[in-house]
């Protein structure tokens, strides 16, 4: 009996410590740990700073699909970030009737691959400082890496810092930026 309950005791302490470690390997995001056996959706609602970009996902009808297989790069946009877009512009966006422009505005935050910051930084790197990323709906952001930060432009000319790099999911890797990349006109 003292050997099934050491190795029970063993057993529980492994899982404990492996739990801790996933969190561990992951910054925390809005206050909450980022575990890499959870996909983004799952992770994005325990973060305190995302709650504008869940809602968003959630009425654009996205949460399935960041939900899959993957793999995605999303480029988070902070409850603050969405706070500085003009006024009323997410009560806009989250209304009914305009649900394709909100799905297209979200989709411009999402890469079809898997791209952690050391990825992107040589994808600038061998593009000679500048390196444009397509998203799944079609815009083009510039990445440029600047006194070691990575920065996205999006096709107004708006520019997006990543604040919070290579917090992994199960289903791809998300980076925390402080801007909302926004497809033109």
């Amino acid at each position: 009996m003292k050997t099934f309950t050491k190795a029970l005791v063993a057993g529980c302490f492994a899982l404990a410590t492996a739990g801790a470690a996933l969190a561990q390997d992951n910054p925390m995001v809005g206050g909450a740990a980022m575990f890499a056996d959870k996909n983004i959706v799952e992770n994005a609602m325990n973060s305190a700073d995302h709650t504008t970009l869940v809602a968003a996902v959630q009425a654009a009808g996205l949460a399935e699909t960041l939900q899959g297989e993957g793999p995605f790069t999303v480029f988070a946009p902070t409850n603050a970030a969405f706070e500085a877009l003009p006024a009323g512009t997410v009560e806009t966006l989250l209304k009914s009737e305009n649900k394709e422009m909100l799905v297209k505005v979200l989709t411009c935050h999402v890469v079809g691959a898997k791209a952690m910051a050391a990825d992107v930084q040589k994808m600038v790197m061998d593009d000679g400082g500048k390196h444009v990323i397509e998203t799944l709906g079609g815009c083009k952001i510039t990445a440029e890496v600047k006194d070691g930060m990575v920065t996205l432009t999006d096709e107004t000319g708006g520019v997006a810092t990543v604040t919070i790099a290579d917090v992994v999911q199960s289903n791809g890797v998300i980076h925390v930026i402080d801007k909302v990349l926004l497809p033109k006109g």
